[in-house]
């Protein structure tokens, strides 16, 4: 496909391009503007009809419509603005300079300017934020027969007809039909006999990542939002939310691997800004993690236990120090995820010690065996080794405590829990395993 459309540019056969292009789905349309140099992308766009170039618009990336933006004539962007959805010029502009969103807002009309900058009210990644509203609002006195007329009259330009709003004379939001009930009803049934009463809603200044779960939760594919009168202001759509999920799942996994979020796309960020996400918390961790070495130089230089038995211990604290902090991780991980989706609650936290307690003895246990097995077999003392291995048990269980505590706790007090992941644990549990182990050594080695 790139090669025909690229050779059908180059030669300016531009009919049968507009034929060919006709054809192709919106989406793969957008891909295409992936390979294309800048000459060819404002030629592509110019040749797709009004409706499909805003549709195409609104699935390139950041920079290309910018680009187009400033490359097209104000006519052009007067009709992008009309074909989009409200909800989709929002988050292009979000993302815009201003001479970019001001060459856009000064040719949208009046009512399309004001209701833009209205968005712009709302804080970041709340509901206000992400809604739209264009949507089908319908009386409860209407029959089925007069909604479905409606509908055909004013859903044209709607983001989605599935489900409509019912609303009295001050917006305040009474119910919802959908459009499969309105259809399978018959013509002179009144809406208020057949509409949902028992509305799942959000406010305009709900927090996306709880939408998400409600979006999960219901099975719902739009939902209403409302204001704090109850006033219905706009509608939140499945396609919104399934980026907010993407980019919910992609900032923990960040944050658990200690990289300050971003939302650029990997191949398009710079280097040094990788470097700013990175080297913070790296230089963090780096000063945190002094403290096992601490803990080590003290052992070491207060000669508690002999030089020769400082040797000897030191082969198995790769083996403690790696072991505790796999074991945190781990229950870390699962914790985490469970509260992403909503499995877990502080309330539910000796529920979780109390699982994760079993866990950390029975693995406690299969790897202080298998280990003692294996030293048994190299020869080792017989005292080291079970110091080795109880140092190993009493580590996995305290490890596994600290994973499944510390994201509910963060929670708990507003922070993200996936801030308690990996690297965090990892560096707690390395010194609480060292400190245990030459404790133990110093109890039961030194005369």
């Amino acid at each position: 496909m790139k090669n025909t459309v690229m050779l059908l540019i180059q030669e300016s056969r531009f009919k049968e391009l507009k034929s060919i292009i006709d054809q192709v789905n919106i989406v793969d349309i957008a891909d295409l503007f992936e390979l294309l140099n800048k000459e060819q992308i404002i030629i592509l766009f110019r040749v797709l009809n009004k409706e499909k170039a805003a549709e195409v618009f609104s699935y390139l990336e950041r920079e290309h419509q910018q680009y187009i933006i400033e490359s097209i004539s104000d006519r052009e962007i007067k009709n992008i603005i009309d074909e989009l959805f409200i909800d989709d010029t929002v988050d292009f502009l979000e993302e815009m300079p201003a001479n970019v969103v001001n060459r856009v807002l000064k040719n949208a009309d009046e009512e399309t300017r004001k209701t833009i900058n209205h968005f712009f009210t709302y804080p970041d990644n709340s509901a206000g934020s992400l809604m739209t509203n264009e949507l089908v609002d319908l009386n409860k006195e209407m029959t089925v027969e007069q909604a479905i007329q409606y509908i055909k009259q004013n859903g044209v330009d709607k983001e989605t007809i599935n489900n409509c709003y019912v609303i009295n004379k001050s917006r305040r939001l009474e119910g919802t039909v959908s459009i499969r009930r309105l259809i399978l009803s018959t013509n002179d049934t009144l809406i208020k006999d057949i509409m949902d009463t028992d509305i799942i809603k959000v406010n305009t200044f709900d927090d996306q990542e709880e939408i998400a779960e409600l979006f999960k939760k219901y099975d719902f594919t739009s939902m209403p939002v409302v204001d704090k009168e109850n006033c219905l202001v706009g509608i939140i759509t499945i396609d919104d939310i399934v980026d907010i999920i993407e980019q919910e799942n992609t900032e923990d996994i960040q944050i658990m691997h200690a990289i300050t979020p971003t939302e650029v796309e990997y191949m398009k960020t710079p280097v040094l800004h990788l470097v700013k996400n990175r080297v913070i918390w790296l230089f963090v961790l780096m000063i945190s993690a002094t403290l096992s070495g601490y803990i080590i130089s003290y052992y070491g230089k207060a000669n508690v236990l002999g030089e020769r038995l400082m040797v000897i211990l030191a082969a198995f604290i790769p083996m403690l120090m790696d072991t505790a902090g796999n074991s945190g991780s781990q229950s870390a991980v699962m914790v985490i995820r469970a509260i992403a989706l909503g499995e877990i609650e502080f309330a539910n936290i000796f529920q979780v010690l109390w699982k994760e307690l079993r866990v950390a003895v029975l693995i406690g246990f299969i790897l202080a065996f298998v280990n003692f097995v294996r030293l048994a077999l190299f020869g080792t003392d017989l005292k080291i080794s079970l110091i080795v291995c109880s140092s190993l048990f009493m580590t996995v269980i305290i490890a596994k405590t600290l994973g499944c505590m510390l994201p509910i706790f963060a929670k708990k007090i507003g922070l993200d829990p996936a801030l308690m992941a990996s690297p965090l644990i990892t560096t707690m549990a390395d010194a609480i395993s060292l400190t245990l182990f030459f404790t133990l050594s110093a109890m039961f080695l030194v005369p």
